[in-house]
């Protein structure tokens, strides 16, 4: 099975998500929340399934609307590991870093 890693700048963007969500009255950000890490966990079985984006990385679409979030990775096939690089909601312009 392929490891999944999170970069530390990723810690940041749940910071974020939780912020915004806090600031928008929601009360299932912790469920949220794990919604999010269980679908970036589906790398560990399925490291190729993200849609290939320019440099050799790829984004997997997560949820839609107003719960959907986009993580971009890199697989490093000959360690066996999935690079979670950033992660943003999908109504944001860009990755933040």
């Amino acid at each position: 099975m392929t490891r999944v890693k999170l970069a530390p700048q990723v810690l940041d963007d749940f910071d974020r998500f939780i912020e915004h969500l806090e600031q928008h009255g929601a009360n299932d950000i912790s469920d949220r929340m794990e919604e999010l890490r269980q679908a970036v966990r589906v790398l560990a079985h399925s490291p190729l399934i993200g849609r290939p984006v320019q440099g050799g990385k790829r984004e997997l679409v997560i949820g839609k609307g107003v719960r959907g979030y986009v993580a971009l990775y890199r697989y490093l096939a000959d360690i066996e590991t999935v690079l979670v690089l950033a992660i943003r909601a999908q109504r944001e312009d860009g990755f933040k870093h």
